[in-house]
């Protein structure tokens, strides 16, 4: 559940209804709450289909986790390999 005072701010500068900004505020929340296993398989999946190889996708996985609001530790093309082929 979204904080009172952050639905209130994003209602405010957006104009939109609170339930609207709760709804909002709760999927970027959903979105970075992903577990980094889940997040790394469904990139993969994502850029395997636009024909990116292994390599050049370990390597976009990588520098993305790397930028994401919460970081997520730095993972090994070795880690991420084992986490998408078990």
């Amino acid at each position: 559940m979204a904080d009172d005072e952050l639905v209130e701010r994003i209602a405010v500068t957006t104009g939109l209804p609170t339930n609207e900004a709760t709804r909002v505020i709760d999927d970027v929340l959903a979105w970075y709450r992903e577990p980094v296993e889940d997040y790394v398989r469904r990139r993969h999946a994502s850029l395997q289909l636009y024909g990116t190889r292994n390599a050049e996708a370990f390597r976009v996985i990588a520098s993305e986790l790397a930028e994401r609001a919460v970081a997520a530790p730095a993972l090994t093309e070795r880690q991420l390999r084992r986490i998408i082929y078990g």
